[in-house]
């Protein structure tokens, strides 16, 4: 690439959250960039788009959609000297606004000019990258039931816990699994098994674990609940962030986590709000390489060594 050629390269999912209720913001922020910036839309894996930016020479590839985008550009990042940057237009942005960077379009363009790259550590699953969380059992379901209705009435938050209730109301029977978190194994017997990599998103939640997540460990929870009646209690006291650790939910923080399930050879995983169909056994672990993430510059890891 000639050296006064675009060096950011804007990944833009026109179906996410907020580019699709607000058409012109990805222009905005392209306003901003000026001719430091290529924009690209994509409609399948940004994986794929993100991996071609880095054999073009770009030095920052900009997920501009929501926490599944992001995961999916950092998958094709992690172990390259090629930094990633957020321009949040999802329904949640949960990575983004643990960041500190702004919502709005100009906002979060400035933000990733003045910024500047710092390393961290990300989970993996089964190789995959992700970085807020990895849920097996009812919160799958929940993902299935929200883009249906996203599809019927458009992208809104208040939709989506609208298809978090429903689905548990249609609560099924719970998985009985084998569960494997660094030497110690054990059967269980759960609706759902959460494992968290986001200290933000814990905190957006009143949970535990945010030492841990610094410790490069994970925050595994599982779900003791067996009725509807009991996950929706559990629903109530999440959004009051009045969660009893060790009562409503069972918390560890292991290193590695391994998850088989008797009789299936596939399972419905949701990764950062994206569902998938996954092979087991399940292998949950830090990635071997850091990810260059560009933080704002009021981020107090950016003046770190």
């Amino acid at each position: 690439m000639p050296s006064r050629g675009p060096d950011i390269c804007v990944l833009s999912n026109p179906r996410s959250g907020t580019a699709s209720r607000n058409p012109g913001a990805v222009e905005r922020a392209m306003a901003v960039f000026g001719e430091r910036a290529d924009l690209r839309a994509f409609s399948g894996d940004p994986a794929d788009e993100a991996a071609r930016a880095v054999r073009e020479g770009f030095r920052i590839v900009v997920a501009a959609g929501g926490d599944g985008t992001v995961a999916g550009v950092a998958h094709a990042l992690a172990g390259t000297d090629v930094a990633l940057a957020v321009l949040p237009l999802g329904t949640f942005n949960y990575f983004a606004r643990g960041l500190g960077v702004p919502e709005d379009p100009e906002g979060a363009a400035r933000t990733i000019l003045a910024g500047a790259p710092h390393d961290i550590a990300v989970g993996t699953l089964n190789g995959r990258v992700f970085l807020n969380n990895v849920s097996i059992g009812l919160y799958p379901a929940i993902l299935e039931e929200r883009e249906a209705t996203y599809a019927r009435f458009g992208r809104y938050r208040i939709l989506a816990h609208i298809a978090s209730l429903r689905t548990i109301l249609r609560f099924q029977r719970p998985y009985r699994m084998t569960l494997q978190q660094d030497e110690t194994q054990h059967r269980i017997r759960t609706p759902m098994v959460f494992v968290a990599r986001s200290a933000y998103q814990l905190d957006q939640f009143g949970l535990e674990g945010a030492r841990a997540i610094s410790d490069d460990r994970f925050v595994l929870f599982l779900a003791p609940q067996q009725t509807r009646l009991g996950f929706l209690r559990l629903a109530w006291k999440l959004v009051r962030r009045r969660v009893d650790h060790g009562r409503d939910v069972i918390v560890s923080t292991p290193r590695r986590i391994t998850v088989t399930v008797p009789g299936r050879r596939r399972i419905s995983v949701a990764l950062d709000g994206e569902k998938l169909k996954m092979r087991l056994p399940l292998q949950i672990e830090i990635a071997e390489h850091d990810l260059q993430v560009i933080l704002p510059p009021h981020n107090p890891a950016v003046a770190k060594p």
